[in-house]
């Protein structure tokens, strides 16, 4: 199975630099999370991930390729897929063709409905709306179309950037249970999140970035148990 690791990494905007010689390792088939608050990096590690904004020092590397500077939809085609903050769904278009946009560089039609199907296996909810504009859709059910679009390019490393976000406790702790669901499905699993409470209750290991700069790493338990952290996040 596939392995991200990123080494030494140093982005920035302008003439700031956002992360500082940031470096982690994500393990195949596993959920590695990211925690931080607002203005931690952790936003400018997943661009700088995707190639959306290019790293002044450091490596990308995924397979052992070295990612770095490498076009967005390279780095999408080698198996990497991303659900971005705030959902991002098309809300003139309709469930399934939100869906369907998830899969674009896939030509077979028969590939696409067994996709698709897997999709709505995982949300029955969706099926039942197939037809319906996602901008009519709730918070929480727009966040089942933004997860669901990512499956559909069948990624061997999902990348969630704040799934909580804007979301009632109750699709919160659903997104969660089926964050978990995924990636015991097989996909391995970059988290990006604040909520500290219930990402570690899903993680196998994580990293805690503040002000661009890894702070603190472990397994879940070790981070839940890590005095800085509890004080940081579970106060």
């Amino acid at each position: 199975m596939s392995k991200l690791q990123i080494r030494n990494l140093r982005t920035g905007y302008d003439k700031v630099d956002v992360l500082h010689d940031v470096s982690i390792d994500v393990a195949p088939g596993k959920i590695t999370c990211i925690l931080g608050a607002n203005g931690a990096g952790k936003s400018t590690l997943i661009r700088s991930i995707l190639g959306l904004t290019l790293p002044r020092a450091g490596q990308v590397l995924w397979d052992g390729a070295d990612l770095t500077g490498e076009k967005t939809h390279r780095i999408i085609a080698r198996g990497i897929a991303c659900i971005p903050e705030g959902r991002k769904v098309f809300p003139r278009m309709s469930v399934e063709e939100n869906l369907m946009l998830g899969a674009y560089l896939e030509k077979g039609g028969a590939q696409l409905r067994e996709r698709i199907e897997r999709v709505y296996e995982i949300f029955p909810r969706l099926r039942e709306r197939a037809r319906q504009f996602t901008g009519t859709m709730s918070g929480g059910e727009q966040a089942m179309v933004s997860i669901g679009r990512g499956l559909m390019a069948a990624p061997r490393l999902l990348l969630i950037d704040e799934p909580s976000l804007g979301l009632s406790p109750l699709f919160v702790k659903e997104n969660f249970k089926v964050i978990k669901q995924i990636n015991e499905l097989g996909t391995t699993v970059l988290l990006v999140e604040q909520n500290a409470h219930q990402t570690l209750a899903i993680s196998h290991y994580g990293y805690v970035l503040s002000q661009g700069r890894v702070v603190a790493s472990g397994t879940a338990q070790q981070l839940a148990d890590n005095n800085d952290v509890r004080a940081a996040y579970f106060a």
